[in-house]
C-alpha cells in the first residue's frame, strides 16, 4: 500500500495530542468557576469538549448555559463535572421571517434568565463559543462585571460574535486574519481540539465500518445536521467511486438512506461521538462542508480534504471564505456547490486522491492550529480581572 494511504498519521506541527495532565496554565491555587456558552451547531460546542477535561483537572467548577432543545444540551448536559442551565434564545436573522416578530422577546427572556443564572453561579469568567444562545449570556455577564472571552472560528466574525465582541474583554480567533480584524480585543489562538481526536485507531475505524482496509477510505462529514445536497451527490456517485475506494458516510440526523444499507464498501451513520477518532484515523481523504472547527481538525490530523462550502444564498458566506483560504494555502481543494454533480464530485475526489501526498506535506508544514493551551491561559488571566472595567 502506498504511503498516501498509510495507516500512520503525523499531526501537523504544534498539533500534538495534549496529555490530560501536561502543559497549559498552572493549577489554580483556589477553585475558580467558569460559565461556558455557545450552541446551534456542533462546531459551537466541540471546542468546549476539548477544554472540559483540562478545566476539571485544574479544579475549575464548570457550568454551561444553553437552550432547552439545542444540540449543546445533548452534548453537554449530564457530563461529569458540568452543571447545565437552560435559557431561551431566538435567532438574529438577516432576512424576513414571521419569527423575527417573536424572537426578540425570546432573546430578552434569555437575557434575564442568563442574568439570574450568572448571579447564582458567580463565575470568574465566561467563555463563549458563539451562536445566538451566547448573545444574551455575554450581555448579562458584561452587566454583572464578569469578564468574557469569546471565540470566533471563521475567517470573518459572524453576527452573533460581532455583537458579543462589544461585551467581551478578549476575542480569540482561529485565523490570524480574523484576530487582526478584531483590533485590540483580537487574539490569535487557534481552536481548542479534543485530545481524543489524536488517539484514534485505524483498525477500529475499519472494523466499525466493516472495511477490509485494502482500498483507500473516503470519509464524508456534513456536520451535525448533515449536508443534503452533498449527501445526494455522493450517493449518486457511489457506482463510480466504490470500485476505487471505500466510503464512510456521516450523513447527519435523520438522513440515512435505507435502500443503501448493506452496500459493500459503503457505511453510513447519522453521527458519531466516541467512535469519531477511530473513523478519522481510518480516513485517507475527506469530503466535507467548510465549517472552521471541522476543517481545523482535519488540518491538524493532516487529512487531504475536498470542501463543498455552503453557498452564499444559504449562509453569510463564511464557509466560502474558509475554503478559499485553505485552498490558497494548498491545504484543501474546493468544489463550489453550484458545480456539484455526481460526475464533478467523482472527478474531484479522484484528483484529491492523486494529489493526497502533496497536500498532506503542505498540511504538515503548517503552524499548529491547536489552541487549547492558549485559551486556558486567557481564561486564567481574565478570571483574575473579575470586577475590573472592560
Amino acid at each position: 500500500m502506498s504511503d498516501a494511504f498509510s495507516s500512520k498519521r503525523t499531526p501537523g506541527r504544534g498539533a500534538k495530542p495534549l496529555a490530560e495532565g501536561g502543559g497549559g496554565a498552572p493549577v489554580s491555587p483556589s477553585p475558580r468557576t467558569v460559565a461556558l456558552t455557545g450552541g446551534g451547531t456542533a462546531g459551537h460546542v466541540t471546542p468546549h469538549l476539548a477544554l472540559l477535561p483540562r478545566l476539571l483537572e485544574r479544579g475549575w467548577r464548570v457550568h454551561y448555559i444553553g437552550t432547552a432543545g439545542g444540540i449543546e444540551r445533548g452534548l453537554m448536559e449530564g457530563r461529569a463535572g458540568v452543571r447545565y442551565h437552560v435559557i431561551s434564545s431566538g435567532k438574529l436573522r438577516r432576512y424576513f421571517s414571521l419569527r423575527n416578530l417573536t424572537d426578540p422577546f425570546r432573546v430578552a427572556a434569555g437575557f434575564f434568565q442568563a442574568f439570574r443564572a450568572l448571579g447564582k453561579v458567580k463565575p470568574d469568567v465566561v467563555f463563549s463559543k458563539g451562536g445566538f444562545v451566547a448573545v444574551p449570556v455575554v450581555a448579562a455577564a458584561w452587566l454583572r462585571g464578569i469578564p468574557v472571552l469569546a471565540h470566533e472560528s471563521d475567517l470573518t466574525p459572524g453576527l452573533a460574535n460581532r455583537i458579543s465582541a462589544k461585551f467581551a474583554r478578549k476575542v480569540a480567533a482561529t485565523f490570524p486574519e480574523c484576530a487582526a480584524a478584531l483590533g485590540k480585543k483580537g487574539v490569535y489562538t487557534g481552536t481548542p481540539m479534543r485530545a481524543a481526536l489524536f488517539s484514534g485507531s485505524r483498525e477500529k475505524g475499519l472494523s466499525l465500518a466493516g472495511f477490509a482496509g485494502d482500498k483507500p477510505v473516503l470519509l464524508m462529514m456534513g456536520g451535525s445536521q448533515g449536508a443534503q445536497s452533498v449527501n445526494g451527490a455522493l450517493r449518486a456517485a457511489l457506482p463510480a467511486l466504490l470500485p476505487e475506494m471505500d466510503v464512510l458516510h456521516l450523513c447527519g440526523r435523520g438522513k440515512l438512506e435505507p435502500s443503501l444499507a448493506g452496500t459493500p464498501g459503503y457505511f453510513q451513520a447519522e453521527y458519531l461521538d466516541e467512535e469519531l477518532p477511530h473513523v478519522l484515523a481510518a480516513a485517507d481523504i475527506v469530503l466535507s462542508r467548510a465549517g472552521a472547527t471541522a476543517i481545523g481538525e482535519f488540518l491538524a490530523l493532516c487529512k487531504p480534504m475536498l470542501l463543498v462550502p455552503y453557498p452564499k444564498g444559504a449562509s453569510r458566506g463564511d464557509q466560502i471564505l474558509n475554503a478559499r483560504n485553505f485552498a490558497a494555502r494548498g491545504l484543501a481543494r474546493v468544489l463550489p456547490q453550484e458545480e456539484l454533480t455526481p460526475e464533478t464530485l467523482a472527478s474531484a475526489l479522484r484528483a484529491l486522491r492523486e494529489g493526497a501526498e502533496t497536500m498532506r506535506a503542505a498540511q504538515r508544514s503548517e503552524p499548529g492550529a491547536e489552541g487549547t493551551d492558549a485559551i486556558l491561559a486567557l481564561l486564567s488571566q481574565l478570571a483574575g480581572e473579575k470586577g475590573e472595567t472592560a
